[in-house]
């Protein structure tokens, strides 16, 4: 199963490829963070689906529950982890088990964590140690859902699955994780990352709506740390053997090539049982960190990344990056894929975004959504806006470049690239 995923997987990216049109990214609130801009030797490991408070697999650790072993094993190589938990998925039955080796080892309808009918052993809920030892060393927790249910339907690998399908089911089901970790902790979430990366609701909105509406940032990652996916072998120690391989050598020929290949990357990992029900991440986590150290890198969280550049493509040396830091944190400036694009021609719908208040650009493309039923252009709601505000022509594309800015607003500029409008830009 291990191989029908990963090639089902390499064959939907060849037909995106070649017949689906390139994905278009718009300026958007929430952007997919998969990697920052820098020149120094630091990245994230992210990890998902945890906590697990049941030992390795297989355990050669006296028992000791498999999160410990991973918080054990950062501690000792100075490392910050960013953990991508789950709250509990203990309210996702009736279901049954699916073929061990299969994407629905845990699960036919549902996801259980660590594993089917051990489920109290796993999420926030049920781990109050392990999520006070995290942040007592410092590591960053995210948000993977409450019960990890996906958002919309995934036909390859999980056609069986129940999904919320609604904007407002899947922010329901955010908001139990995010007021537990508030009122438990004191912990406020910032990111998450939808389950298994599913967007699109049946409704019209998106995971990105999601998260405009919980003021998260969407965890993506960079690099994958191969410890989720089985090996094909018979042999159990031969198998485990493989999928640690599988996590390091990939690693040693990326810096070998490239020992800054690293820089500003998000590693993706899992805090928990692979396909075939083993955890190789107990094992290959030490071997990567030696290999990191050993070429001079610094493991960090993804909030000390984004302090770093929150940008993808500028870093420290860009002359505008302080104002473009200071602006992203009120304005959507930023496309979806964290990228700038500085020196593109600024179009109408982008400018809309930089003067529309953030309450007005989603809260009108939401209400249009609700109304009609369907998806609609990013910029909606900002054109609509800017338009009733006089600042934007009526009937004005937002795909069209600007050829003019509005009064008042801005310095006196030549032309009108992304970089050109920002530097000029005064302020509403």
């Amino acid at each position: 199963m291990s191989l029908i995923v990963k090639v089902g997987k390499k064959g939907k990216r060849i037909v995106k490829k070649l017949i689906a049109p390139a994905e278009k990214h718009s300026v958007s609130y929430t952007r997919r963070i998969e990697r920052v801009k820098t020149g120094r030797r630091i990245c994230a490991m992210t990890f998902d689906d945890g906590p697990m408070d049941i030992p390795a697999a297989p355990d050669r650790f006296g028992g000791t529950s498999l999160t410990d072993v991973l918080l054990d094993t950062l501690a000792e190589f100075g490392a910050k982890g960013t953990f991508d938990v789950v709250g509990d998925t203990s309210e996702n039955y009736p279901d049954k088990a699916g073929k061990v080796g299969s994407a629905a080892w845990g699960g036919i309808q549902y996801d259980h964590y660590p594993d089917i009918n051990q489920d109290d052993k796993g999420g926030v809920v049920h781990n109050d140690r392990l999520i006070r030892r995290m942040l007592a060393e410092g590591h960053q927790i995210t948000s993977h859902g409450y019960r990890h249910i996906i958002f919309g339907k995934k036909p390859f690998v999980y056609g069986a699955r129940v999904y919320l399908g609604t904007m407002d089911k899947a922010v329901e089901d955010l908001e139990k994780l995010d007021v537990l970790m508030q009122d438990r902790y004191g912990y406020t979430l910032t990111m998450h990352r939808p389950p298994h990366y599913v967007d699109r609701m049946q409704d019209g909105f998106t995971s990105y709506d999601v998260c405009d509406k919980m003021g998260y940032q969407y965890l993506a990652a960079s690099f994958d740390g191969a410890g989720w996916l089985p090996s094909t072998l018979s042999d159990p120690e031969a198998a485990l053997q493989a999928e640690v391989d599988a996590m390091v050598e990939p690693m040693r020929k990326a810096l070998e090539k490239d020992p800054e290949f690293f820089c500003g990357q998000i590693i993706f990992q899992k805090d928990g049982y692979n396909m075939g029900k083993r955890t190789p991440v107990a094992f290959g986590l030490r071997k990567q960190l030696e290999l990191l150290k050993a070429w001079g890198y610094q493991v960090v969280t993804v909030d000390t990344l984004m302090a770093e550049s929150p940008f993808a493509d500028v870093g420290r040396d860009d002359p505008l990056f302080e104002k473009l830091c200071g602006l992203q944190r009120e304005r959507a400036i930023v496309y979806s894929d964290n990228c700038l694009r500085l020196e593109a021609p600024m179009t109408c719908g982008e400018l809309a975004m930089l003067l529309a208040p953030k309450e007005e650009a989603l809260g009108r493309r939401w209400e249009e959504i609700r109304r009609t039923g369907k998806r609609q252009s990013p910029y909606w709601g900002a054109v609509d806006w800017c338009v009733r505000q006089g600042l934007l022509a009526r009937g004005v594309k937002a795909d069209s470049p600007i050829t003019a800015l509005p009064e008042g607003l801005f310095a006196p500029v030549e032309n009108y690239t992304r970089r050109e409008v920002y530097r000029a830009y005064k302020g509403v």
